[in-house]
């Protein structure tokens, strides 16, 4: 274990170290280039300028003697020589003497040497200067070129160093239209808005509670399940207020370095102090805010110091500072009590899954860039998604979208949106997913014993879509929805619940004298609710009203240590009922089962034939099997698809 925890640890360090040495390889090699290259032109304008043919002065002598030599140019005791044929060659004499004593002293004619042009040439030019001087200053321009790149690779990591501790936030600018959001811009959430309205007022107008003595709060806790709007909501709030919104996620406060953390936040608190009025949000807030002092990380744990400096920042707040920190979180239960307390996070607001209303609410704003047909009821629509958060019903229109696209359809329809509904639900369909006519024969008689339980039982939901069209991990599904949004649920709800689930493993077992492993998930489902009434609801008659659902749970490590909160006889007794809910809710579905075999029959044959059974069709059949449906007063009317 030790091992393992030390390991990334020794790589990261491999990495930086690495990471280092190559930059420092990469300028060497970067300089080494560049030398290459000037060595390479110094040589080239040498070898060009020397390329001429350099001979005696005895032989230069004796070609101006036979008249070879068309014109000779001195620069100091260096000759260019012109010969008559057009080609050039050097030849140095003495430095003491002049070209025609030197010559005369060879003996050559005066007459010949008169014939010969001569001029006169000087040590000058860009050419000669580059060529004497270019032998020091390569050296010298290589060094300067190396240092100069060395001291701005430190310097840009200096200035890395002094920015690493600044905020990482992302600010939206009031007067950005495109980014603004307002309260229309979002639905359902009606009590949360009432709350926010009041921080919008005291931004907008803060003299009004400030005379009064009145002291907004410093802090909003937006607490919700993920999708329900807890972002669009803050960005909602500064948006109506018409301040700065500084935001970030809780995670980008922390980093491996001790310190980093706690310098990020007082750099954010001082940018929004110089913006005031303004709005600091700041997402999944648990990241950094979990509860103190449980062991973990140790006295000197990085996200317990910017913790402790979220703290303090908030505490410094002054009543006029105009300033307002709102957060959101999934898990308020694991918040540490000092950011609860009044004076810091001392509102906090419940956002909870829209009802049927909201829902619509909500659908018609995620539709309004969307061509929609004749036929789209999103009232349908809502009572279709009882459960489906705001970010759930975006991507159910999306999906609608996409589904209409593929057609190549100009105008998304209502079947678009039902088939979103399964899809965002259950997952797309397996075409590529064929039944053999025995699975097929078995899905859809598992499904109907789901599907006809739920219509028997009284406090069973109703049911919407029967289908063995394979989707995610299903082979068939029963889609059953409440007939209205409810908060509250009964024993005698949950014990429908369960008799409905365990309704595919009673008609495998009936009819054909076998089970399959289609029923598994049923199972869990049921045990799982069968476990709950007795250990958190106190549904039991033999235990009674106690709570075993919780325990306190650490880990550390791989390591769980758990506190038992009941002892072994207890647990015993808690099995005991378990097992008696289960067996008891088989033999009612068994029950229904053989009572209604006929209805069986013929539902499953018609479902094998058709492979989906939507609620109209579903209910006529219920009707001539003499089961009369369960009425939904809400829906007037519900749009047969699929015809």
């Amino acid at each position: 274990m030790k091992n393992k925890s030390q390991k990334p640890k020794k790589e990261g360090k491999n990495r930086l170290r690495w990471g280092a040495s190559g930059q420092f390889a990469s300028q060497i090699v970067l300089a080494l280039f560049v030398l290459v290259i000037l060595v390479m032109g110094y040589s080239a304008l040498v070898e060009k300028r020397e390329k001429s043919v350099e001979i005696p002065f005895s032989e230069l002598a004796n070609k101006i003697e036979v008249g070879e030599v068309e014109s000779v140019t001195v620069i100091g005791d260096k000759l260019d020589v012109a010969l008559k044929d057009k080609t050039i060659v050097k030849s140095k004499k003495e430095s003491e003497s002049s070209l025609s004593s030197a010559l005369l002293d060879y003996g050559v004619k005066s007459d010949k040497i008169s014939a010969v042009k001569i001029e006169i040439g000087n040590n000058t030019g860009w050419g000669y200067w580059t060529l004497t001087l270019l032998p020091f200053l390569i050296p010298v321009l290589f060094l300067v070129l190396f240092l100069w790149m060395i001291s701005r690779q430190m310097k840009g990591a200096s200035m890395q160093a002094f920015t690493f501790g600044q905020s990482r936030a992302r600010i939206i600018d009031p007067n950005d239209n495109n980014q603004k959001v307002l309260f229309k811009d979002v639905a359902g959430n009606r009590e949360a808005k009432e709350e926010l309205l009041e921080i919008v007022d005291f931004l907008k107008n803060p003299k009004k509670f400030l005379d009064i003595g009145a002291r907004i709060p410093k802090g909003v806790l937006l607490m919700g399940a993920p999708g329900t709007g807890k972002t669009l909501l803050a960005r909602a709030v500064a948006g109506e207020a018409h301040v700065p919104f500084f935001y970030l996620s809780g995670s980008e406060f922390v980093e491996m370095f001790v310190g980093v953390g706690a310098s990020r936040v007082r750099d954010l608190f001082k940018l929004a102090k110089n913006a005031a009025p303004a709005i600091i949000f700041i997402d999944e807030i648990d990241a950094i805010g979990r509860h103190r002092g449980s062991g973990m990380g140790g006295g000197n744990d990085e996200r317990e110091q910017t913790l402790n400096q979220i703290l303090v920042e908030m505490d410094g707040f002054e009543p006029n500072e105009k300033l307002i920190v709102m957060a959101a979180t999934n898990r308020p239960d694991v918040l540490d009590k000092a950011l609860l307390r009044p004076g810091r996070f001392d509102r906090r607001v419940l956002l909870d899954a829209p009802d049927i209303n909201d829902r619509e609410a909500i659908l018609k704003i995620h539709a309004t860039k969307k061509p929609l047909a004749e036929d789209v009821n999103m009232r349908v629509i809502a009572q279709r998604t009882p459960g489906f958060s705001g970010a759930d019903l975006a991507n159910l229109m999306n999906e609608a979208a996409i589904l209409a696209a593929r057609e190549d359809r100009k105008t998304i329809a209502q079947y678009d949106l039902i088939r979103s509904v399964e899809k965002v639900m259950l997952g797309p369909e397996r075409k590529s997913h064929i039944l053999s006519e025995k699975e097929k024969e078995i899905t859809a008689y598992h499904e109907i014993g789901h599907a006809l339980i739920s219509s028997v039982l009284p406090h069973a939901d109703p049911v919407h879509k029967v289908s063995i069209i394979s989707r995610g991990h299903a082979a068939g599904y029963t889609l059953k929805l409440p007939i209205e949004d409810k908060k509250l649920n009964s024993k005698n709800e949950f014990l429908d619940d369960i008799a409905v689930s365990l309704g595919g493993y009673a008609v495998e077992e009936m009819i054909f004298g076998d089970i399959t492993t289609g029923a598994s998930n049923d199972i869990q489902v049921a045990t799982s609710l069968a476990r709950a009434m007795v250990t958190r609801y106190g549904m039991s008659d033999k235990v009674g009203p106690i709570d075993f659902g919780t325990s306190t749970v650490s880990h550390i490590g791989e390591m769980a240590l758990s506190e038992k909160n009941a002892s072994e006889a207890t647990w015993a007794v808690i099995d005991e009922e378990v097992s008696i809910i289960m067996k008891k809710a088989l033999e009612r579905a068994r029950e229904v089962l053989t009572t209604h075999r006929m209805a069986l029959d013929t539902l499953s044959k018609e479902l094998m034939r058709t492979e989906t059974l939507e609620r109209a069709e579903f209910e006529v059949l219920l009707k001539a099997s003499g089961i009369e449906p369960k009425v939904d007063k809400r829906i007037a009317e519900e749009v047969l698809v699929g015809k």
